[in-house]
């Protein structure tokens, strides 16, 4: 655009301006995710742990709830065979485990990333912490990026149909590069489903998939709302429901001593002296030795301070989540301090 007219800037093509599919495009995306699916982590590329080695995922991804992310690439302007492609690599990698998981991102960092390769479990822990840390059972469901220069009617047909019906997760993605001058450009557009779309999409396949989901791996994902004199919480999965009720009952006066007799002693554990930071996870680890490699399974971001000790809350809650709701509720001090179960996928 310029003051006085409007000139049009024509799209190119990447065979055009000699971009690569693996060295130029994979590359480039595998850094900047976020491009073309939000809160995805990359844990390998050119995956081929199969027993056709030949097969290779182009990039594999999870999401925060443990859901595994197959992301394929093509630079054509029809798309390839890339949705029945991807469809096999699901079925192949629906099987993983979270041990598995470690194993082939350790061997994507000595790639990519050598000095961070015994990093590879406590960052997929971490990434993972809403879905339970180590303890993760990836989801059979996975979730499909399919990204190239164009889709033909074939492709979009095939995914609208097995979204519809289905309920698959499948994402397509349009690249389209424009040359300005010297520069080469990127536009990125998500094709199916419409960004417009996208929420209502969301919902009515959490509606349609729900009873199955609950079926198949058999986690409980009620979540609570937790109701203080200060408010109702919005929805929290256990882990943050039991921090936030008993940082607010010790708030209210009861003593980190009075809420250990409500929460088991594996899960509320205390130390010596006022601590915070690096010092609380100093002194964590020389008072539990045991919990070296577990750290990420405690609330060490959110201590309680009481007669100069500093205790820590756990983060790994079952099916005893809602007894250790009901016997701190008991210490309140006030009938104003409750909780509210919603049923899984109501948030």
């Amino acid at each position: 655009m310029t003051s006085n007219v409007l000139e049009p800037v024509p799209s190119t093509t990447f065979t055009a301006e000699q971009v690569l599919e693996r060295a130029d495009l994979q590359r480039l995306l595998r850094a900047r995710i976020d491009m073309i699916v939000d809160g995805v982590m990359v844990v390998a590329e050119e995956f081929g742990a199969f027993t056709d080695a030949r097969r290779r995922v182009d990039l594999l991804g999870v999401d925060r709830s443990g859901r595994l992310v197959v992301i394929e690439l093509k630079r054509t302007n029809d798309g390839g065979h890339v949705e029945l492609q991807a469809l096999r690599y699901a079925a192949m990698v629906s099987v993983m485990t979270f041990d598995d998981l470690v194993e082939h991102h350790e061997h994507y960092l000595a790639q990519v990333e050598p000095e961070a390769v015994d990093e590879a479990r406590s960052r997929l822990a971490e990434f993972l912490e809403d879905a339970g840390g180590e303890e993760t059972v990836l989801s059979r469901e996975v979730r499909l990026v399919l990204v190239a220069a164009g889709f033909d009617r074939e492709i979009t047909t095939t995914v609208l149909w097995l979204t519809d019906v289905y309920g698959l997760d499948i994402r397509c993605v349009k690249l389209t590069p424009y040359k300005v001058a010297e520069r080469l450009l990127l536009d990125v557009q998500q094709i199916i489903p419409l960004p417009e779309a996208g929420e209502l999409t969301v919902q009515i396949r959490r509606k349609q998939s729900q009873a199955r989901a609950v079926s198949a791996d058999g986690r409980d994902w009620t979540q609570y709302e937790i109701v203080t004199p200060e408010g109702r919480s919005r929805p929290l999965r256990k882990r943050w429901a039991v921090l936030t009720m008993a940082t607010a009952l010790h708030k209210a006066g009861i003593t980190a001593q009075q809420l250990s007799t409500a929460i088991p002693r594996s899960r509320f554990l205390p130390v010596e002296g006022l601590l915070s930071g690096e010092e609380l996870a100093k002194a964590f680890l020389a008072t539990y030795p045991g919990s070296t490699k577990r750290l990420g399974r405690w609330f060490l971001d959110a201590p309680l301070h009481d007669q100069g000790r500093t205790w820590v809350v756990s983060k790994m809650w079952g099916t005893n989540t809602e007894p250790v709701l009901d016997r701190l509720i008991a210490l309140a001090p006030s009938p104003e301090f409750s909780y509210e179960p919603l049923e899984p996928g109501a948030a």
